[in-house]
């Protein structure tokens, strides 16, 4: 199915569609200013080919969604002195608001990095309409877990070129510095395709920083989750330099009976090599649910 757009309680959300549409509903929720393509179309074809319908949508702030407005003001935010323009808890409303939209009673429910924060969220808020839920090196919002490199951090606050051959060349660097280092080079071509295509979708970085801002405003979730009860799957790579592995394993111990799956030398991309290993979890998590 080519893109669509469906108005969501007043924004506009592009999403798009794989799969038989009577399969049960994935939905994919990607990171912090990733747009849907990031998960790769393969990826999404592959998970389909499993008996799943697969709905994968830009969050607002990325791609052909909506486009806040204000400033970011990420230290006075992260200093609780002013809100952010939207909270993650937004972003699950937005999720909540496109599964209604779609006629979709329940789902499974699958969030990369800031994509898991959502989906966590969505499984607290609207329990109703989650039917599993896989978080993916992401992590419960306390500070005592999942912390970022002050290298890392200190790198995505430069400012993004226009340029598509430095922003191509900007992309891999990044990929270098928080990829999984064994997969980089095999990696490598699908990567600058990726970015290419970025690129052309069209580049927000405003948005990013306040999907950034909305991060650093959120509480801790970890009391929350002790609340969810669908079946649950965590990933996390031992090497993600971006999300600390800490914040995996204290996601897994917050909600009950959930399946930790750490991958040894992964980092914070998901290497096509081991689209196995992730779809698998997916899949085994929605059968855990039927």
């Amino acid at each position: 199915m080519a893109p669509r757009t469906l108005r969501v309680d007043g924004i506009e959300l592009c999403y798009e569609e794989f799969g038989d549409p009577a399969a049960p509903p994935v939905l994919l929720i990607m990171g912090l200013g990733g747009p849907m393509f990031w998960w790769e179309d393969d990826f999404c074809t592959d998970l389909a080919a499993r008996g799943f319908r697969v709905i994968r949508y830009d969050n607002r702030d990325v791609g052909r969604s909506h486009r806040g407005t204000a400033p970011a003001r990420l230290v006075p935010v992260y200093l609780r002195r002013v809100p952010p323009e939207y909270t993650l808890e937004d972003l699950a409303g937005d999720a909540a608001g496109l599964l209604r939209e779609l006629g979709i009673d329940r789902a499974h429910v699958v969030g990369v990095s800031m994509g898991g924060m959502i989906a966590q969220l969505l499984a607290i808020r609207h329990p109703e309409l989650v039917r599993s839920l896989v978080s993916m090196m992401s992590t419960t919002g306390s500070r005592k877990v999942g912390r970022i490199s002050a290298k890392v951090l200190v790198r995505m606050f430069r400012k993004i070129p226009e340029d598509e051959d430095a922003y191509v060349a900007r992309n891999i660097e990044g990929f270098k510095r928080i990829g999984s280092p064994r997969y980089f080079e095999t990696n490598l071509e699908r990567q600058q395709a990726r970015a290419r295509r970025t690129h052309a979708y069209g580049l927000n970085p405003e948005g990013t920083m306040r999907q950034l801002a909305a991060i650093v405003h959120a509480p801790d979730r970890t009391a929350d989750l002790a609340r969810v009860r669908v079946p649950t799957t965590v990933v996390h790579g031992t090497a993600d330099p971006l999300v600390h592995v800490s914040g995996g394993k204290a996601t897994a111990r917050a909600i009950p009976g959930a399946e930790l799956v750490l991958i040894p030398g992964m980092g914070h991309d998901m290497p096509r090599e081991l689209w196995p290993v992730l779809l698998d979890a997916i899949e085994r998590t929605a059968r855990r649910a039927s």
